[in-house]
């Protein structure tokens, strides 16, 4: 056995079912390995969307997704889709070949410091410098990626690292990290004064984060708010741990959240948050959640808490474990005023739109679409003025919500929705994008060709990069500088390329024939609407 070899057979013992990459001569000793093995591997277009693709994967699996790039050129592209993984907590194992040991530091060809590069955005790196160290470092990898706040692990091996041969293969059974000891169990006796703050609160707020999701834990979340009618708002990572329709659920908090959803974080007396940082897109200035306010923040991640607001009650461990503790006790708690007063500003705060009846109304397009949707149906959201009405419009049933919230990298959805797609067949998978980030990812339409992974792909076009255009129609009083996207592809020119179908919606005329058309296909289907160049969010 060689290290490559080894490298597959680690992948083999961790139930590893995919591996998206880009091979170049720096990583073909892996690539041959992998030859030998039931590991399927995706051949993606640019390396940035082996990482999206993994991260979809991971996102639905649970597990940890694999992306394997060779050095130089190859692992710098890989870097936005692991900064990506990394503002979002996602957890991936990233495989960089590199050059022959001992040329490292020589500026050889295809020589890139990777581990040097990424520093400052994954959560632990190596450099293999023995092959026999290949198991533990795998094992370890593994463990650090998908515990305590998960992220990007990332493993660059030499050359003649994957060729040099193994005296003994064992795979460890357990990691022994005497400086990395997650804390998981939150701690009794702050559990205990949030019940007693639950008891004297009079208009309580929990505000689910990504962390929900990362730890699995929507269906402890729901019982228990259930259980003692305590209302809840997310962030946009957090969108889907509540139905969006749920009568406890009172939308997205941030500056492009639900009106109604922020004065319910302004006025609470109480506000638990979990799973969520205290970042500028949700709550961008500190003291609304602190002034005259009881603050619980759950985060498995200690460093977050405390960063950029001041807790009254901190918790660290892991959200799942907590909400179950939590629900040990029996809560007097009576809520049902501060409901009333929620659903009012619901009914009455909803944001008026003015629409272009020659356009596509992407907030009604939107809204129908979630209707017709499968009920566990996934909707992968890019980024831009696409995202922010797919936050707000999207109906989450029993399906999940998925976007890049922390980076907000353009080109996300697609890949991401392939992988999305790879680790669960079965399930509906719908990506949305803009005109803009489209044409960052549409070489993946190839990918999804080569292995026939069905993602159906709706385009909201409005020939702009929208979300700058809009800055520019607010902060420079329409000077508009960059942002015209003249000279983009026919798209239905573009599907037929791929062999895809397509479809284009102009106006709203049409529009829900045309939604049901395009569900009801079960192969890869690229849909073009066509919106208002000058709508804003």
């Amino acid at each position: 056995m060689i290290g490559a070899d080894a490298l597959v057979k680690c992948l083999e013992e961790e139930g590893v079912t995919h591996v998206f990459g880009y091979p170049g001569v720096a990583i073909c000793p892996f690539y041959d390995s992998i030859l030998q093995s039931d590991i399927r591997t995706v051949l993606v277009r640019t390396e940035q969307s082996a990482a999206h693709a993994a991260s979809g994967l991971a996102r639905i699996t649970g597990k940890p997704g694999v992306c394997a790039v060779t050095s130089g050129p190859g692992a710098t592209n890989l870097i936005t889709g692991i900064a990506t993984a990394f503002a979002d907590s996602i957890p991936l194992i990233c495989i960089t070949g590199q050059v022959v040991s001992d040329l490292i530091g020589s500026d050889v060809f295809q020589e890139a410091d990777i581990t040097g590069a990424c520093e400052s955005f994954v959560k632990y790196s190596y450099l293999v410098k023995d092959a026999a160290d290949i198991p533990r470092i795998m094992k370890e990898a593994f463990y650090i990626a998908n515990t305590g706040r998960k992220g990007p692990v990332l493993i660059d091996v030499p050359y003649d690292i994957q060729k040099e041969a193994l005296r003994s293969f064992e795979y460890p059974e357990e990691v022994h990290l005497r400086t990395y000891k997650p804390t998981v169990k939150g701690n009794a006796l702050q559990i205990k004064k949030v019940v007693k703050e639950l008891e004297k609160a009079k208009r309580p707020l929990v505000i689910a984060g990504g962390g929900v999701h990362l730890c699995d834990a929507t269906k402890e979340l729901r019982s228990w708010v259930e259980e003692y009618n305590i209302p809840v708002v997310s962030t946009m990572m957090g969108l889907g741990a509540m139905p969006t329709e749920h009568p406890l659920y009172f939308g997205m908090v941030g500056n492009n959240g639900a009106p109604y959803a922020n004065r319910a974080m302004k006025e609470a007396d109480l506000v638990i948050l979990i799973g969520a940082r205290v970042a500028d897109r949700a709550v961008n200035q500190s003291e609304v959640i602190t002034k005259n306010t009881v603050l619980v923040h759950i985060d498995v991640d200690p460093a977050e808490i405390g960063k950029n607001a001041g807790p009254n009650i901190p918790i660290v461990g892991d959200a799942k474990s907590i909400i179950n503790d939590i629900q040990e006790y029996e809560i007097d708690g009576e809520y049902d005023a501060w409901l009333s007063d929620l659903g009012k500003y619901r009914q009455t705060m909803i944001p008026k739109r003015v629409t272009n009846p020659e356009y596509v109304d992407p907030a009604e397009f939107i809204r129908y679409l979630s209707e017709e949707m499968d009920e566990d149906a996934i909707y992968v959201a890019d980024v831009g003025q696409n995202q922010i009405w797919s936050c707000a419009y999207h109906i989450v049933k029993k399906g999940r919500f998925m976007t890049t919230g922390g980076m907000g990298t353009m080109g996300y959805s697609m890949p991401a929705a392939m992988g999305v797609k790879l680790a669960a067949p079965d399930k509906q998978v719908i990506a949305v994008c803009g005109d803009g980030s489209f044409q960052m990812s549409m070489c993946e339409l190839a990918t999804m060709r080569q292995h026939n992974v069905p993602v159906k792909i709706i385009v909201l076009k409005n020939n702009y990069l929208g979300m700058v255009r809009q800055h520019q129609h607010f902060a420079y009083k329409d000077a508009y500088s960059v942002v015209d996207l003249s000279g983009s592809p026919d798209l239905e020119f573009i599907a037929k390329a791929y062999g895809m179908k397509f479809s284009r919606v102009e106006n709203m005329d049409s529009y829900k024939e045309a939604v049901k058309d395009f569900l009801k296909e079960d192969e890869s289907y690229l849909m073009e609407c066509v919106i208002d160049p000058m709508d804003l969010v």
